[in-house]
């Protein structure tokens, strides 16, 4: 399974394109089926970033949807929040995308843009927000971590 991996900074142009890191770019080539967009972006409901989806991926965080009630409120209100802001994107021959202002806006994006691999997915943060994001997570991990073995002794932070 191709997973997304490391902390990579590329330029936004004065159009909002973006390249994606080629090492991005070929593990959303290689899960990508055919007529499916090479990925969904959306803005993350927990972080000021956008989250890139591979289409396997969005279809697993969008299932919930399938078990509830199609007319009630928790319904409505799952797939605004999942559907409402989600632009399905495909690269150009540069490998570059086109991030919509909403999206820019949300992320506080403008010149320079950071993807963060997170395994299945990846996001996109302003690059002193990644910083910031990456160093909060190590705190919180190695508190979670801690007295478990869930993390090798001697494991670098």
């Amino acid at each position: 399974m191709s997973v997304f991996l490391g902390t990579h900074q590329n330029r936004l142009d004065a159009k909002g394109r973006v390249s994606i890191p080629s090492a991005f770019r070929a593990a959303l080539r290689a899960r990508a089926k055919s007529g499916e967009p090479l990925a969904i972006l959306r803005p993350s409901h927990l972080h000021p970033c956008l989250e890139a989806w591979p289409a396997d991926a969005f279809a697993a965080l969008t299932r919930p949807l399938d078990e509830m009630d199609i007319s009630s409120e928790d319904h409505d209100d799952l797939a605004t929040a999942l559907y409402a802001d989600a632009y399905p994107f495909e690269a150009d021959r540069e490998g570059r995308i086109l991030l919509p202002e909403s999206l820019r806006a949300h992320a506080g994006l403008t010149d320079q843009a950071t993807f963060m691999g997170l395994g299945r997915t990846f996001q996109i943060w302003e690059p002193q927000a990644a910083a910031a994001r990456r160093a909060d997570a190590r705190l919180r991990a190695r508190s979670l971590t801690t007295g478990r073995g869930a993390l090798p002794t001697g494991t670098p932070s």
